[in-house]
């Protein structure tokens, strides 16, 4: 069993061999998490076709991802509070247990309910692995190490659409959510075998009241931006109601974080620029990395009569790109120190590809498509460490976790958010769309257009094609936004790596 180590700061304590064999352990366990996300971008299609309710077809992805960010500032507090050890045994549990529903449900209802309560759990996986990194690695030597991250997303991003196609189209949709439940049990024996537990140097004290009206304000947004489907009206009083609901759950959580002994995000925080500007730039990260990855997959089925393994082969250049944009910068960081350059590149080079997608004609050749999907996951790459790292240099040691957390809640919440702006414009645009000779395009399905007449697939293909050109519109708003916000970014220079004791080296694990 592991052993108890005593409070630290900084990755003393433990050689450079078990830091690396607990790092690889957890890049498992985001392996799972990330397989998730990419295994169902690509049944989608296959879904809705069962169940129907195309304008429900983004909560499957936003109730994921509204629970995972409206989750994460909690387990970033508790990893502070009671050590991060427990915090994320107790996620990776909740994940796998999640799967399990997900390949349980009967209808879109219990499955957007599935989807939710897996979220719960890959919120504590995202933010504990990533303050697990700060307490074994020092900044620039963790920005080495983070950018190896790009590896498992490209693992998971080149194996997961193609697998989830596939297993969709061959064993049904359900299994690539029982998919996890291996690669859960293997994570969960690891960790609590090999990762230390570090205890906290102070008392335990849940800002619970903090978490809880931070979630609705956070949750009245996101339903706010899906209002049309939802209430079928976005000025019908419900919907009017949702905006002034999260203003007020906001000051509220103002009011009682600054009463609060051990707030859920440290308003000190934003004492810092740099810190309110990396949120900003992570909700857009969140928005055109995360927010976008379902809609490139209905958009290469339904615009170029893909089946669903074939479109999945493309998300090997997004992930392709991820890893070399995120190698990239993690090696530029840590040999410079400096952060900034790198995200405003990423950030200036995703409006250059999301105009373009915006732009492409319909029967565009798919080497075109691809290369832009290929230079959109160098972007996001580009910019993929830098809010989290500028995040925890901007905050105290003591308040790491609850950085950490708010950069994570602030990426999830920006992907669950544009998630509903995307399906609120795709439903506007295709809802009552009927094509002659196909039917409502609601209830179209890949296998459905493969089999119509050539006139028709031709028909619901422009359909989409010209749905999908305010979609990416949408997300070219999201990046410029974003690009703006990284250049105003305040430089910051990372200190030097400093060697490790020779004891602490010679120590056995």
């Amino acid at each position: 069993m592991s052993q108890e180590l005593p409070p630290f700061a900084g990755p003393s304590g433990l050689t450079h061999r078990r830091r690396k064999v607990i790092f690889c352990f957890l890049m498992l366990a985001m392996f799972m998490a990330t397989l998730d996300n990419q295994v169902v971008s690509t049944a989608l299609p296959t879904i809705i076709g069962e169940f129907g309710a195309i304008e429900r077809f983004g909560w499957i992805g936003s109730a994921y991802l509204l629970a995972q960010s409206a989750i994460m500032p909690v387990y970033g507090k508790l990893g502070d509070l009671f050590g991060r050890k427990y915090v994320m045994i107790f996620a990776v549990a909740l994940f796998t247990l999640g799967s399990v529903l997900c390949g349980l449900a009967w209808s879109m209802d219990s499955l957007i309910a599935a989807r939710a309560f897996q979220g719960l759990g890959a919120g504590g996986i995202m933010v504990t692995i990533f303050s697990i990194n700060a307490d074994l690695f020092e900044p620039r030597e963790r920005a080495r190490y983070q950018s190896f991250s790009s590896l498992v997303l490209m693992a998971s991003g080149s194996i997961g659409p193609t697998l989830g196609g596939t297993m969709s189209q061959y064993l049904g949709w359900r299994s690539i959510f029982l998919i996890n439940l291996p690669i859960g049990l293997v994570a969960l024996v690891a960790l609590m075998l090999l990762l230390p537990y570090r205890r906290p140097e102070r008392q335990p004290k849940v800002d619970y009241l903090g978490a809880i009206t931070l979630a609705i304000a956070v949750a009245c947004v996101v339903l706010w931006a899906d209002s049309q489907s939802l209430f079928g009206s976005a000025w019908s009083a419900p919907a009017l109601a949702l905006p002034v609901i999260a203003v007020a759950a906001l000051a509220l959580w103002t009011l009682i974080e600054r009463r609060a002994p051990e707030p859920i995000i440290p308003l000190t925080l934003f004492k810092d620029r740099n810190f309110s500007l990396l949120l900003i730039v992570a909700v857009v990260s969140g928005g055109i990395g995360i927010g976008m990855v379902n809609y490139h997959a209905l958009f290469l089925q339904m615009t170029t009569g893909l089946s669903p393994a074939h479109a999945g082969l493309f998300f090997i250049a997004i992930t392709g790109g991820i890893t070399m944009g995120s190698l990239t910068a993690g090696r530029l960081i840590s040999r410079t120190g400096r952060y900034k350059p790198w995200l405003v590149m990423g950030q200036s080079l995703a409006v250059l590809c999301l105009s373009g997608l915006a732009l492409l004609p319909l029967h565009a050749p798919f080497w075109a498509v691809g290369g832009l999907l290929l230079a959109m996951g160098v972007a996001i790459g580009l910019g993929q460490q830098s809010p989290v790292i500028g995040a925890q240099i901007a905050a105290p040691a003591r308040d790491i976790g609850a950085a950490t957390g708010a950069v994570t809640l602030a990426r999830m919440g920006g992907a669950a958010l544009a998630i509903s702006v995307y399906g609120a414009i795709l439903t506007d645009r295709l809802m009552h769309a009927v094509i002659e000779g196909a039917g409502p395009i609601a209830q179209m399905t890949p296998d459905r257009m493969a089999a119509l007449p050539a006139a028709a697939q031709e028909s619901v293909a422009a359909a989409y094609r010209g749905a999908f050109d305010w979609v990416y519109l949408a997300a070219v708003i999201f990046a410029a936004t974003g690009c703006l916000a990284a250049a105003l970014l305040r430089p910051v220079l990372l200190q030097p790596q400093t060697p490790p004791p020779a004891a602490a080296e010679a120590k056995p694990a």
